[in-house]
């Protein structure tokens, strides 16, 4: 799960690079201090781009938590210490059933 959904997210980043997005845009993992993950996915002139999700917010104990939203312009998710590739599934879960990859 945790390969499939990070192979995920290398192909739709790939997908998206046209010599000019990859220059303004792009997707950044991050740390916190709480300890855990920080995940933010540029989705300006993709097809993701004004796509709904709602609020994800599941909270399981102090270290098995994940979160996600999408402003309109970006996916942001952050999730626990060990639930990054559960975040990274969230994200492949929302750009597979929203729209197909950047042209």
């Amino acid at each position: 799960m945790i390969a499939d959904a990070f192979a995920f997210l290398q192909s739709w980043y790939a997908s998206c690079c046209n010599d000019d997005w990859e220059h303004s845009y792009g997707v950044t993992i991050d740390t916190l201090d709480n300890p855990g993950w920080h995940l933010k996915i540029d989705l300006v002139n993709t097809p993701l781009a004004g796509a709904s999700l709602d609020c994800l917010e599941v909270e399981r104990t102090e270290d098995d938590w994940v979160q996600a939203r999408r402003d309109g312009l970006r996916f942001e998710g952050a999730c626990g210490p060990l639930n990054l590739g559960e975040m990274l599934g969230v994200f492949r879960d929302f750009a597979r059933t929203t729209a197909s990859p950047c042209d």
